[in-house]
């Protein structure tokens, strides 16, 4: 790993920056307090060969790795443009699919998700499983060539602009009844396929949804990879989630930090800056430091993912979306004390933020689950649960 970044991948990060720049904040809030789609900005990614950098190129892709993809996500979430179906559609499907699916299965879905056409939901979460996703309940019954999926998933990002979803069910495997994770893509047009949107009070286009499969009849071909080994499969998207939540965490930290310098250094309290006083500059500057740091970490596991090293990842992938949620949350806080009461207006578009950097600490895993991850394979310490 360097810490040094390629040409390719400075070119990249400033052509990002100059796309969400161009759209902008205000663009991002519109869409969501009009209840529109950041369909202008998603279709321009595309074009760009953003949105599908990470998938091989034989499929249409960038042919690069989620090193390139998390710079994507951190440049448009610096921008307040952040994209969550960046995270996954081309990060957890797409990954998943360009590893384990089928020749049949890459053809059909992998160029699409890479320009951009098609965008693809993930569903891992049920009522009753949401941390302990291993008691998933939504099960998948042979019927001669063909699967029957039943069950219910919950907080499903993107389901109203998705064109399929790739659910985590389990089969009944026939020799022993017992219960094997599996992963299934079901086209949104699917019968018995049916959802409700969850009302949320996040300033946000893309929206939350509750899953119903009501006996959904799949080909015999919806199977993605082997019925029984799905949970290695999933470190295969598991892994970008991570980092890909860390890169949306540290852009939303680096939005907050930028307008509250720029406030810092213009606001003028009897003759000086604010900016001059250290109650002011020394928490802005912490929130810098802390950044960097999660940042490097989420370089560390991109790295390492990109590299083929799945287990390697996933210490430094949870520590980054651990460490990147904390300073994003702590920084967006006091980015909005900074600007005192203009922290709350819609001028600054600090606000919003409140709620939306808030959910890297419970998503798409919560803070204490990566504690006890780390606690449990990078310290050895007895499992608690």
């Amino acid at each position: 790993m360097s810490f040094i970044e390629t040409d390719e991948r400075k070119e990249l990060r400033a052509a990002v920056a100059a796309l969400g720049k161009k759209y902008g904040s205000e663009y991002f809030s519109k869409c969501a307090k009009e209840d529109l789609k950041t369909t202008e900005l998603w279709k321009e990614a595309g074009d760009l060969g953003f949105i599908g950098v990470n998938l091989p190129e034989e499929y249409g892709g960038g042919g690069a790795g989620m090193y390139e993809l998390s710079i994507v996500m951190e440049e448009l979430a610096a921008a307040g443009t952040g994209l969550l179906m960046l995270v996954v559609s081309p990060a957890i499907c797409g990954n998943v699919i360009a590893r384990f699916g089928t020749d049949e299965q890459k053809q059909k879905w992998l160029p699409g998700l890479a320009s951009g056409e098609i965008t693809m939901a993930f569903g891992i979460t049920e009522p009753d499983a949401g941390s302990n996703s291993h008691h998933i309940t939504t099960t998948a019954r042979r019927d001669g060539d063909e699967w029957i999926l039943s069950g219910q998933k919950v907080f499903i990002s993107g389901i109203d602009q998705a064109d399929a979803v790739l659910v985590v069910g389990r089969t009944e495997e026939a020799k022993t009844g017992k219960l094997a994770p599996a992963l299934f893509i079901v086209p949104t047009d699917t019968e018995g396929f049916t959802y409700t949107q969850i009302p949320m009070e996040l300033q946000n286009p893309e929206k939350q949804f509750q899953l119903f499969f009501d006996d959904v009849r799949l080909p015999g071909d919806a199977l993605v990879g082997e019925p029984e080994a799905a949970l290695s499969q999933l470190f295969a998207g598991l892994n970008p989630e991570r980092i890909m939540g860390a890169a949306s965490a540290i852009g939303m930290g680096r939005f907050a930090l930028e307008k509250a310098v720029a406030y810092a250094k213009d606001r003028t309290v009897w003759k000086t800056p604010i900016g001059a006083h250290q109650a002011i500059a020394h928490p802005l500057a912490a929130g810098k430091v802390e950044l960097e740091m999660a940042k490097l970490m989420m370089q560390k596991a991109a790295t390492l993912y990109d590299a083929g090293d799945d287990w390697g990842a996933a210490e430094p992938a949870n520590m980054a979306k651990y460490a990147a949620a904390e300073a994003s949350t702590k920084l967006v806080d006091q980015a909005v004390h900074t600007l005192g009461g203009n922290g709350l207006t819609s001028e600054y578009g600090l606000a919003p933020m409140l709620a939306l950097v808030r959910i890297a600490k419970v998503a798409p895993v919560s803070r204490e689950m990566i504690l006890n991850f780390v606690a449990q394979t990078s310290l050895g310490l007895p499992k608690s649960y």
